[in-house]
């Protein structure tokens, strides 16, 4: 293994806290990585991970050589992206997580576009509602509506998603149809909370221009996007959501719009990376698509 490849893995330990799991991302037999770890220590002439039956985490040595390990990784990609042939033409692996209805709705739908435009790069996607650890988990950018928290995140808004409040029409005749915003203390709400904490998300609405929020009560919660769907179909309350989910029930009638002279802010919906991995040419080719793609279905960014 040569000294970049020793490094790649040294970093992937550090991050899984695993020898298995860094091996299995690296897609080499685990016996493999641990000489090659050893083969770095000897060479090195330090102790690079402390090893215990429950996890492995860098020395004090090992997390300075982690550092400046993720730096000159950073500069190899930046040196192969200044290539034309390797920015016009990025190749190997390129790993996606993907919001479920973005995934489903959006992305996904065009991404035969993608592989006739990067037919060396091949793709592994995860999707769903959870908040993941991009670098602990070896992901190298990830498409989320809303309001990024991590600030150790590179973010690049993609679009302002219109967003509406609706129901269905057999809660509209049992609870009546609120005319205001301040109505909504006396409706039902499906509850949406995040996958690792339970953070109920208000409504919200520009009202005399500025933002405010509201808290409604209900009787069922989800941390699902499909599922918050679903369960307003189903009377169980009213949501708000981005319109492009929600189109073809408003045009049958499953779903009725409430509250549409009082707008609702747009939700952004933006990619996110590493710092360390942003100038790879793989992240830079999908980001470049992935931004077209949202700019054709909501318009451009104001």
């Amino acid at each position: 293994m040569d000294r970049f490849e020793a490094m790649k893995l040294f970093t992937r330990i550090v991050e899984l806290g695993s020898f298995t799991r860094a091996a299995g991302d690296l897609d080499i037999p685990r016996a493999t990585a641990t000489h090659a770890i050893k083969e770095l220590e000897a060479r090195l002439g330090a102790r690079l991970l402390e090893r215990t039956t429950r996890q492995v985490r860098p020395s004090l040595d090992g997390q300075a050589f982690y550092q400046r390990c993720v730096q000159l990784l950073a500069d190899l990609d930046e040196a192969e992206s200044s290539l034309s042939v390797a920015a016009t033409n990025p190749r190997g692996t390129l790993r996606l997580e993907l919001h479920g209805a973005h995934a489903n709705h959006i992305i996904l739908p065009r991404i035969g576009e993608f592989r006739a435009r990067y037919p060396q790069l091949d793709l592994v996607v995860s999707s769903g509602d959870r908040l993941v650890d991009l670098v602990r988990e070896g992901i190298d950018c990830v498409v989320r509506a809303g309001h990024p928290r991590d600030s150790s995140l590179v973010v690049k808004r993609l679009a302002a998603m219109p967003e509406v409040v609706c129901a269905s029409p057999s809660y509209l005749r049992y609870f009546g149809t609120p005319q205001h915003p301040d109505e909504l203390q006396a409706h039902q709400a499906v509850g949406f909370f995040a996958s690792d904490r339970d953070i109920p998300y208000p409504f919200e609405f520009t009202i005399e221009g500025q933002a405010r929020e509201y808290t409604v009560g209900g009787w069922v919660s989800v941390n699902d996007a499909e599922c918050y769907t679903t369960c307003a179909l189903q009377g169980a309350g009213l949501i708000q959501v981005p319109r492009f989910r929600v189109e073809d029930h408003l045009r049958s009638g499953r779903l009725v719009q409430v509250l549409a002279d009082w707008p609702s802010p747009p939700l952004p919906v933006s990619v996110l990376y590493p710092h360390h991995r942003q100038l790879s040419p793989r992240v830079k080719a999908f980001i470049d698509w992935v931004s077209g793609v949202y700019e054709d279905r909501f318009g451009p960014l104001a």
